[in-house]
């Protein structure tokens, strides 16, 4: 295998117009099996019971309890199965191929059922300006395999760099994870300094952002972003942010969104797009950290 075709497998061409109807399906999916962690697990500081995590084959919700024992669920986009275990020894699947997201939930309710696991679920997703109750959506009803692999092999491969960036802070650091509601990837560092509120935070956002933070993720398109992208914002933003020198050379501030943009295909079109990203992550925490007046000697490795 050549060194071309080896980075193309690894980090793999994601254009979000060749697998939206995919993606967006999954999106509601996912949020359905997340429902069920933020039903059965405790509450944790920023909403930390929530998330997925990338696992060897796909996205999982990691051990949830529930009464004795503990349940998890992965999405397995290498045979391409939503699989259920519990620590009793039992095993079961249903197979991830196109069907409606309200034939997703039915089956998916039925499965917990002969689990002997009883949850409420709220039925309705979030984070989106049109919500379709999940029992009634036959609008999203895509599944295209190939593409779903490959969503996993990208999240796999920034996962990586994620957790190398990770190691190399010593205060207060969230998982990498990835975020249900809002379908993205996120690694998330701390000042170790209270925010306060800002003005039309709900709850949850208030939860989210009780502390100063400097975060970064990846979307992989969805929320009318239309491409993929890595992105970094500090909250709350100290003055001269948008205005710093980052790298690489083709990141952007998104004024709208408030946040430095670097596409993913920029990225995967440098020589090593892990070191691309991991200058990415590393110049606007630094940004960030410098101008927030952060204690870098405390909080750094």
């Amino acid at each position: 295998m050549t060194a071309a075709s080896e980075k193309d497998r690894v980090w793999p061409e994601l254009r979000w117009e060749d697998w939206s109807a995919t993606a967006d399906t999954l999106h509601m999916w996912m949020q359905i099996v997340g429902k069920t962690r933020l039903a059965l697990s405790p509450m944790q500081a920023h909403w930390w019971n929530v998330p997925l995590y990338v696992s060897a084959r796909g996205l999982s919700t990691a051990a949830m309890p529930y009464g004795e024992n503990f349940l998890d669920i992965e999405f397995d986009f290498v045979s391409h199965e939503l699989r259920f275990r519990t620590s009793t020894g039992v095993i079961t699947s249903m197979p991830l191929r196109a069907m409606s997201v309200a034939a997703f939930y039915a089956e998916y309710k039925k499965m917990l059922s002969e689990l002997g696991v009883d949850v409420e679920l709220h039925g309705t997703p979030v984070e989106l300006t049109h919500p379709i109750p999940f029992a009634e959506d036959t609008e999203h009803a895509s599944y295209d395999s190939d593409a779903a692999h490959r969503f996993w092999r990208v999240l796999m491969s920034i996962d990586k760099v994620f957790q190398e960036f990770s190691s190399r802070f010593v205060g207060k650091v969230s998982p990498v994870h990835f975020f249900w509601g809002s379908f993205d990837l996120a690694v998330t560092r701390f000042s170790g300094r209270p925010a306060l509120p800002r003005e039309g935070m709900d709850r949850i956002m208030r939860e989210a952002y009780s502390r100063e933070v400097i975060s970064a993720g990846f979307w992989p398109g969805n929320g009318g972003f239309g491409r993929a992208a890595f992105y970094c914002y500090a909250a709350p933003a100290p003055k001269g942010f948008a205005e710093a020198k980052v790298l690489p050379a083709e990141v952007v501030y998104d004024e709208k969104l408030g946040e430095f943009i670097l596409l993913y295909e920029d990225a995967r079109k440098a020589a090593s797009p892990a070191e691309a990203l991991m200058s990415f992550l590393e110049s606007t925490y630094v940004a960030g950290a410098e101008l927030g007046e952060w204690d870098r000697k405390l909080l750094e490795r």
